[in-house]
């Protein structure tokens, strides 16, 4: 049997070698191999071999400080028993700093290191008793000049009752009463830009679709044929707004369930979502499907290359993210999954928001863009003090659209700026320079200057001419007084995955009922407190009860409180019935992703 089992584990290395062997590319002739072991997952804890060959005198390996967050979350933190070894033998090592090990040997360094982690994803990493899902980064260690080498991570026990899943899986092995899988890719930035998921998973391809684009779900309460159409839809749709493909393959992820942390990650070539209701698929795939383009291949210089050592300040996230926000409330639109009201409705919601915040009178979309590493505090997180550069790059973005159609007579238009960034940059494998070539490009559409836009909404944080823009589209813009609910306090995630209760407001409900600051919060509602309080209870109504279980000192207590209610201005962006001809062909424009051919317009003059 141990020489059966040997004999298929050699011929699988000579079939990886050979897939290998594609991707070589100058300079990185090597493969740096790691055994990731799941065994017992019960007990929360990876235990990692990683292999470095042509070792000469001493080795330096790294553990990322951030992944998948514009935070510096310290994975080293989570590393625990390290060993090291040469030729079979211990070899000397020492640990230099958080992050960082220095061993001494030659050949093949063998270094082994266990690493616990049981956070939800799709920005941690989880292995428990149901499933495992792993961001590689915050697992894997790195040579910090060896990156470009090849990568391959073998993992020999996964329960046999298990599936996997991944954007750089290549093949699997029955060993016994477990399997082996096989992730590899052509540089470490490759391996650990494509997250694993191993569980009773189910898993299909994407009907209709070429390139290949491929289904993972973990959980339940979903409907498989509602899934299929809505990401058959986007996907269909924005391959065709962006000309093609840049994917040989893609695969969603998707955990479905009370405990889905909520929210979605993009990578290169697959996407991690998390979701406690199917309601929010459509806007969310469609965001994290459109980061194929923007910001994983149009990519601004200040991210690249990664640095997962230290914070990576850009002034472009309102554009990374913001106008990626954008075309997802594009996409639903134009492919139907959304109504026009709906599409108003969520443009609505993201102007009130950020009007709603004392801090849009003067941080700009591109400082917002810079601050980004301080989301982690919940001060900063206070209306007062920040405005996100997702909502107002979303803003931001339909209202240049507006402006480019209006200077061309709708002939052209934002799509326009996307798609030749994609070729200017994308698709030679240059990085943007942040601000300035977004606006050049912008005017090379709109064949006119956008300086001004530029200088006073994105890189300052002038007021907004809101209603002047918006009737160029044949919409106007209307404020009112509504209710909305609030928590009273808001909510910080340690280091540690603990979440904890922070500037809570002393009239609150929650203060009435006995919740205090600093309180550790063990469950919200029989589940995970949710990633973002304030963007949860958004979706909450007022009176609606909250059953907590916090820690205070050494003692364990539950406190059921309600959602408070306050009063703000809402505005709503609705259809001007007595807009023009121009104003109306430029709103249909944008509902229905369209432009008029120069001959038509020409005609109609």
């Amino acid at each position: 049997m141990m020489f059966l089992r040997a004999l298929r584990f050699l011929l699988l290395r000579i079939l990886l070698v050979v897939f290998l062997l594609a991707l070589v590319t100058s300079g990185a002739s090597a493969t740096i191999r790691y055994t990731v072991s799941v065994d017992h997952p019960e007990r929360h804890i990876f235990h990692i071999s990683m292999e470095i060959p042509d070792v000469t005198g001493e080795v330096t390996v790294q553990m990322p400080a951030w992944n998948a967050l514009y935070q510096i979350r310290d994975f080293g933190a989570h590393v625990r028993e390290v060993e090291a070894f040469a030729g079979g033998n211990r070899a000397p090592f020492d640990k230099m700093d958080k992050l960082t090990w220095r061993i001494t040997g030659n050949g093949t360094i063998t270094l082994r290191y266990a690493t616990y982690w049981d956070e939800p994803g799709p920005f941690a990493t989880q292995l428990n008793s149901e499933h495992a899902f792993i961001n590689p980064a915050m697992i894997l260690m790195y040579v910090p000049d060896r990156r470009a080498e090849n990568g391959e991570i073998a993992m020999p026990d996964v329960p046999l009752e298990w599936q996997a899943a991944g954007a750089s899986l290549h093949t699997l092995e029955w060993m016994g009463r477990a399997r082996e899988f096989i992730f590899a890719a052509a540089s470490y930035d490759a391996l650990v830009d494509a997250p694993i998921e191993l569980g009773k998973i189910d898993q299909f391809d994407l009907p209709g679709m070429t390139p290949p684009v491929f289904l993972v779900v973990h959980g339940d309460k979903w409907k498989k044929k509602e899934v299929e159409e809505e990401l058959r839809r986007i996907c269909t749709y924005e391959l065709k707004l962006m000309e093609g493909a840049p994917y040989e393959h893609y695969t969603f992820i998707i955990h479905f369930g009370q405990g889905a942390a909520g929210g979605g990650m993009e990578h290169a070539n697959s996407t991690a979502i998390s979701l406690r209701s199917a309601e929010d698929l459509p806007s969310i795939a469609a965001h994290e499907f459109f980061h194929l383009w923007n910001v994983k291949r149009i990519r601004p210089a200040t991210l690249d290359p990664v640095d997962y050592t230290k914070e990576q300040y850009t002034r472009a996230l309102w554009f990374a993210e913001g106008v990626t926000s954008t075309y997802a409330a594009y996409t639903v639109v134009r492919s139907q999954l959304w109504s026009k009201d709906q599409f108003y409705f969520d443009l609505s919601q993201q102007i009130s928001g950020i009007e709603g915040r004392p801090a849009n009178r003067w941080q700009s979309a591109e400082e917002s863009s810079l601050d980004a590493w301080l989301e982690k505090y919940p001060l900063y997180n206070r209306p007062e003090e920040s405005v996100s550069y997702y909502a107002k790059g979303q803003v931001l973005g339909v209202l240049l659209d507006i402006l480019i159609r209006d200077r061309t007579d709708n002939q052209r238009s934002l799509d326009d700026v996307l798609r030749a960034m994609n070729n200017q940059f994308a698709r030679k494998n240059k990085p943007y320079r942040d601000g300035l070539d977004i606006r050049l490009t912008a005017e090379q559409v709109a064949g006119g200057s956008f300086e001004e836009f530029f200088g006073k909404y994105v890189s300052h944080a002038e007021p907004v001419p809101y209603s002047q823009i918006f009737a160029l589209a044949g919409l106007d813009l209307r404020a009112a007084q509504r209710k909305r609910p609030v928590l009273g306090f808001f909510t910080e995630r340690e280091p540690s995955g603990e979440v904890i209760v922070r500037n809570l407001d002393t009239e609150s409900s929650a203060a009435k009922a006995g919740l205090r600051s600093d309180d550790v919060i063990l469950s919200w509602n029989g589940s995970e407190a949710p990633r973002n309080a304030e963007r949860w209870v958004y979706s909450q109504k007022p009176g609606s009860v909250v059953h907590v279980r916090v820690r205070r000192d050494d003692r364990e207590m539950s406190i059921d409180f309600r959602i408070d209610e306050a009063t703000e201005t809402f505005y709503q962006v609705i259809e001007d019935s007595h807009a023009g001809a121009k104003a109306k062909r430029i709103r249909e424009g944008i509902l229905r992703g369209t432009t008029q051919p120069v001959t038509a317009s020409l005609s109609k003059q």
